[in-house]
């Protein structure tokens, strides 16, 4: 079976088991008004983010506050997300981001994050976010080809990048992280963790700002 097959089929496996979100643990107010799903995530599945292999690290890597995004290329609402996200990266020095490829959007996607995945090999955190933040901008379906001509635009070798990206090995980093989702009941993308929170979905600028606050003055995604 071919390897896209059998990654999709392992996400097919995965996903009725998925863990149920317990929608709502704390009454976080997205900026529309309405309450974001939101569930506690047990710490020992937090703590393997990690160490899954695959996952960058930008903004401040010894920051105070670690937010955690699962997404995908073709996700319409981490591309709405990303411009707000990279502001909060820059005004926040303590701000920190790790990002893991959640590719569920099918084919398309799958070739994106290989790429993706061989881009973060082979170059540095600050180049992949730029890479990262190209294709955030696009327009249209992203595919391989398409996240290729980005990694060229931010100054890698086109081929160098194909071979990392037809690697065999990257097939079982995408399921880990499509593993690591499903244990902690990211059920739809944008998905964040924080502080032991899971959100799912993207909350908007200014009720994101409000928990990454909270959790820098308390330790915890709300203050009492």
């Amino acid at each position: 079976m071919p390897l896209l097959a059998r990654l999709l089929a392992a996400f097919l496996v995965l996903a009725p088991f998925a863990a149920q979100a317990d929608e709502g643990y704390y009454p976080i107010k997205a900026d529309d008004g309405e309450i974001i799903a939101n569930h506690r995530v047990p710490v020992e599945i937090e703590s393997r983010i990690e160490e899954t292999p695959g996952i960058v690290v930008v903004g401040n890597p010894e920051g105070d506050v670690t937010l955690v995004e699962f997404y995908d290329v073709n996700c319409p609402f981490c591309r709405a997300a990303s411009p707000d996200i990279a502001a909060m990266l820059k005004g926040n020095p303590e701000l920190r981001l790790v990002l893991v490829p959640f590719p569920v959007f099918g084919i398309p996607s799958i070739q994106g994050t290989r790429v993706e995945l061989a881009v973060a090999k082979l170059t540095s955190a600050s180049n992949f976010y730029k890479f990262h933040r190209m294709l955030d901008a696009d327009r249209g379906v992203v595919d391989g080809a398409r996240a290729l001509a980005a990694a060229k635009a931010v100054g890698l070798d086109p081929q160098s990048v194909l071979t990392a990206a037809n690697d065999d090995k990257l097939a079982g980093v995408m399921t880990a992280h499509l593993k690591l989702g499903d244990d902690l009941a990211i059920q739809a993308t944008p998905g964040f963790v924080i502080k032991g929170v899971a959100l799912v979905g993207y909350p908007g600028p200014k009720a994101m700002a409000k928990i990454i606050a909270s959790v820098e003055k308390c330790g915890a995604v709300m203050c009492e």
